[in-house]
């Protein structure tokens, strides 16, 4: 692991804007964030805070996911956001197992959210439940009463 350079981070956070929204890439990396490098192409690869990862560089897509931790740092930092989407606390076991969210249990999304947005997805009390990719735009999740919503990448288990 590297310390990154500054306009590495400048870079980091521009495109934490885009995807997340509202000037959050500057409170999400702070200048001591370690990287790690592709040993092929030497492009940032890994993103660590504090020793623990926080996100995944995609550079075929040139966006980044975000790991349960990356995602419990950014729920602490941010109030509410456009990447965030609630759902039915009854579900709440099933999505920590990793299993996609139905449009049918998605109480709140932001109509900001574009299918193949990097999505967090939290209960009603706005725990940490798991992190996903969108399926449905915002828009689409809430009106929708079948199919999946959110295709979920990671849960947090029990």
């Amino acid at each position: 692991m590297e310390k990154a350079r500054w306009d590495e981070l400048i870079k980091l956070r521009s495109l934490f804007n885009y995807q997340f929204g509202e000037n959050y890439g500057d409170l999400f990396f702070p200048e001591d964030i370690k990287i790690t490098r592709s040993k092929r192409t030497g492009r940032i690869r890994d993103i660590f805070y504090n020793g623990e990862l926080i996100a995944i560089f995609r550079p075929r897509v040139g966006l980044m996911s975000l790991s349960l931790v990356g995602a419990k740092r950014f729920l602490d930092i941010v109030e509410d956001s456009r990447s965030i989407v609630v759902v039915d606390n009854g579900v709440e076991d099933f999505i920590r197992k990793g299993k996609s969210v139905f449009a049918k249990h998605v109480i709140k999304a932001d109509h900001r959210i574009r299918s193949q947005d990097e999505v967090i997805i939290t209960n009603e009390k706005k725990d940490l439940l798991a992190v996903g990719k969108a399926f449905l735009s915002g828009r689409e999740m809430l009106c929708f009463n079948r199919g999946i919503a959110v295709n979920v990448r990671k849960g947090l288990k029990h």
